[in-house]
This record gives C-alpha cells, structure tokens and sequence, in this order.
C-alpha cells in the first residue's frame, strides 16, 4: 500500500469523490503558488481538503508512516511562498475548517477553526460592539490561520499590535499526528514554557494549526479623524510621522507612500484624485494619518499642527466620506501597481526613527540597480514595504541583488528582515545573517523537538 492509498482509507472511503482528497492537476498546480508569485519547482504529490481535526491528524499520521513531507496551507495569501507545496509533498489545506465556534462578548474572545477569513471574524464580531485588530491588506481573503502562522501585520498594527498580541490559545496537529492544546481563555497566564508564542509566526514548521482562541477589543467610541498631507519629499514625510510617534500620540493608522508610488497611483487613479483632495496635483510624497476613540479630533488637531511644521499640506476631516477618499489614496498602491507590470512585494522594518535613513537608502539603491522600488510604509510602527516593478515570468537577478543590499541595509540600521510577511522561501538565505549562528543554531534544534523527521514545510524558513 502507497501512501495515497494508505491517506484514502484513513480518509474515508469517499474522500477522493467529497474532494477531501485531490490528485487533480489544476488543484496541485493552484497549490504550488502564492500571492508573492513564486512558483515551487516539480508537483506536489497531493492536496488534502480538510474540513474536520480528524482530516489533519490522518494526513500528519500518513506523512510520518511513509516520511513524506507535509505543507500546510490556507488561503494562499502569503507573500513569502512559505505556504507553496514543493514537490512530492502533501498539502494540506485547511481553508475548509471555516467556522466561528465560539463569541463570548463576556470574555471579549472568540473561538474558531484556522480558515475564517479575517474580514468574515470581524463581520461576526461586530454586533457585539468588538472586533479582531490584526488587519492585514488581504484581510478580505486571508484566514486567520495564515495571519497566525506568519504572525501577519497591517495598518493598524502600531496601536493595537500584530497577531500575536490578539492569539491567546491553540489547538494544533503535531508532526505525528497528536493534538495539543496550548494557551488559556484568562486575561493572564503564565504556567510553563509560552508554547503558544512559538506556534505564531512558525508558518507550519512546527505543526498544523486546527484552531485558535483570540483576542477579540471594543471597536472605539466615536468617528475616526483622518489626515491626509503632501510633501515635497519622502524624507520630509518620513520625519513629520516620526515626529508624531515621539509626541506620544497613537494613531490608528499612519502610512506613508513615496513619489514613485504616488506618481503611480496619480495615473491609476486619474490626476483629478489627488487635486481633489489637495488642491494641487504636486507633492512628492504622501502621508495618511487617523485617529480613532474619544480624543480622535484634538489627538488629530496636534498631529495636524506637528506635520504642517514639517513642510506637509495638511488636509484633516472628521467627515467619513471625505476621510474614506483620503484612505483612498492609499488603498490604490497595489493595484497601481500591478498596472504597470510585474511586482515582488518585499517587507523590512526599521526602528520608527529610522525610517528617513530607510527611505533614503531605497532611493540610492533604487538608482543604483536601475530597477524601480515604489514604497510604502507602516510609519507607525517603522514596518516598510518596498515594491520591485519588473517585466518578465520571472524575478530578473538585478532585483534580487538590489533586495540584497536593501536588506541588510535595514539590518545595519537595527531593523529586521520582516515586520509580517514571514521567511518563507523567499527570505531564508539571509536569516542567519540576522539571528547570528548561536540563536539559529538554537531554533534549528528547537524544530527538531516538534518535528524530528523534518516533513513539516521542509524547506521553508530553515531551507
């Protein structure tokens, strides 16, 4: 017996014609991908559909009676090909196990199954006047599975905190098929090893995740002030934000979009966009700030009067619709983007001090390649997302040694390699760089606790 027909029976004796289990080319094919665009060389040798723990527990069981490597994987969303199945792996998608279990407006949590998208949780949530913080920008199709597993961020990270700070307990599959249990429902909880943080942001090395206790926060009170500012530079942008997050004000949101971007968005969006708003079509970079909760027009009123100081033409509405088309311009860089060719999405975070030295080396680095790096930026909390346009299936090798050097520049200005995409495939030649010999050596063993065989995600993070 092969370890198809060995997974058939443990499956169930319908899960090929339920599609639980799947050979199907397409399928395997949709499986070797992710939203970074990068493509796992060969095929997988099988997607599983999970719909139930027990789905998971037979896949794992299966993989470490015949050593066949296992990828999990949710909604394909990612960003660094971590969750991309690699030749004769099994994938094991778990985007079916999609129900919300549990709300407890109480408690201010909720309980559910890996494969809830994100923006469905907070649909749910909202009736009880709360709501999930991790927001990442895919948070209309990602599941809260996949944030879990890479420990994803977003816009409004800098005041409520990425995934990890909203994950209070975990049911996960282990390599050999055992399911733990980890965490607590109390507000506090401290007994033993924190087993729970070091499933967060392990992107499947080290088990399957079936299920999560979260975090859920009171959605705040009132409207939402938003600030829009043109400035005639990105370095002057990049100041004007710092100067808000020392002033000890906490933004909802604060983003910051360079020239490259903005003359972009400008021609996706159609000149009169941004004159609108502005007045001018003119400005070399662009700054959105909003605050949220009771103090949201005076915390606005000061950061307002801080960005006008430091050369922005400052926009500020309490007004929803108006706020909305100042979000906009925003929400526009990544179709904008895509518009003008090929994108590798890349991710670094620097101390929030920092960011104008940040900014200033993309632009050197931007010159000396010769290859345009169009930026956006989590100002509040120093997390830069610098975009590669190419043309071409593949990433040319000009952009990687122009991502080469502007990695290790984040890492020189204390920075990290990744604020909330993850390691992936696309990161790990240069994560040892960054963790030093002594801890990788450290997390290298540590995976080997939990998966000594080495058939979860083999391949990703560690390589």
């Amino acid at each position: 017996m092969d370890v198809l027909e060995w997974l058939s029976a443990a499956l169930g004796d319908d899960a090929i014609a339920a599609g639980v289990l799947s050979t199907d080319r397409e399928a395997l094919d949709a499986a070797r991908t992710d939203r970074s665009g990068w493509i796992a060389d060969g095929s997988p040798l099988a997607v599983v559909n999970a719909t139930a723990v027990e789905h998971v527990q037979a896949t794992m069981r299966a993989a470490s009676e015949f050593r066949i490597p296992v990828v999990p994987r949710g909604a394909g969303t990612g960003l660094a090909g971590g969750a991309n199945g690699t030749d004769g792996a099994i994938v094991l998608s778990v985007a079916g196990m999609n129900r919300i279990l549990e709300i407890s407006a109480d408690d201010e949590l909720a309980v559910i199954e890996p494969g809830v998208i994100n923006a469905d949780l907070n649909d749910a949530l909202e009736p009880y006047g709360l709501f999930f913080a991790p927001d990442p920008a895919s948070k209309a199709i990602s599941t809260v599975g996949g944030n879990i597993a890479t420990n994803a961020g977003g816009l409004l990270c800098a005041k409520y905190g990425v995934t990890r700070e909203a994950v209070l307990a975990l049911d996960v599959v282990l390599a050999d098929g055992r399911l733990v249990s980890t965490g607590h429902r109390t507000v506090k909880g401290v007994t033993g090893y924190d087993i729970t943080a070091l499933f967060v942001g392990s992107e499947g090395t080290l088990g399957v995740i079936v299920g999560a206790t979260v975090r859920a926060i009171p959605i705040p009170a009132g409207e939402p002030t938003t600030i829009g500012a043109l400035f005639p530079d990105v370095r002057s942008a990049a100041a004007a934000s710092a100067r808000v997050t020392a002033s000890r004000l906490r933004p909802a949101v604060m983003e910051l979009l360079d020239a490259a971007s903005l003359d972009r968005i400008s021609a996706h969006l159609g000149a009169d966009t941004i004159a609108s708003a502005f007045g001018t079509t003119g400005g070399g970079s662009y700054l959105l700030v909003q605050f949220d909760g009771p103090s949201a027009a005076a915390d606005a009123a000061s950061a307002a009067e801080l960005i006008g100081a430091e050369g922005g033409a400052v926009r500020v509405s309490a007004d929803a619709d108006d706020g909305e088309r100042l979000l906009a311009i925003r929400r526009a860089f990544h179709p904008a983007l895509a518009a003008t060719g090929e994108v590798l999405i890349e991710d670094v975070s620097v101390p929030r001090s920092r960011m104008p030295e940040m900014f200033a080396a993309i632009e050197r680095i931007s010159e000396k390649y010769g290859v345009p790096i169009p930026t956006v930026a989590h100002a509040g909390d120093g997390n830069l997302h610098p975009n590669f346009v190419y043309s071409g299936a593949e990433v040319p090798p000009v952009v990687w040694d122009a991502a080469n050097e502007l990695f290790r520049t984040a890492m020189d200005l204390g920075g990290t390699l990744t604020g909330e995409h993850g390691v992936g495939v696309l990161k790990r030649r240069w994560l040892a760089d960054e963790l030093g010999p002594d801890s990788y050596d450290l997390q290298v063993k540590l995976k080997s606790v939990f998966d000594p065989l080495g058939i979860l995600n083999p391949g990703k993070v560690f390589g």
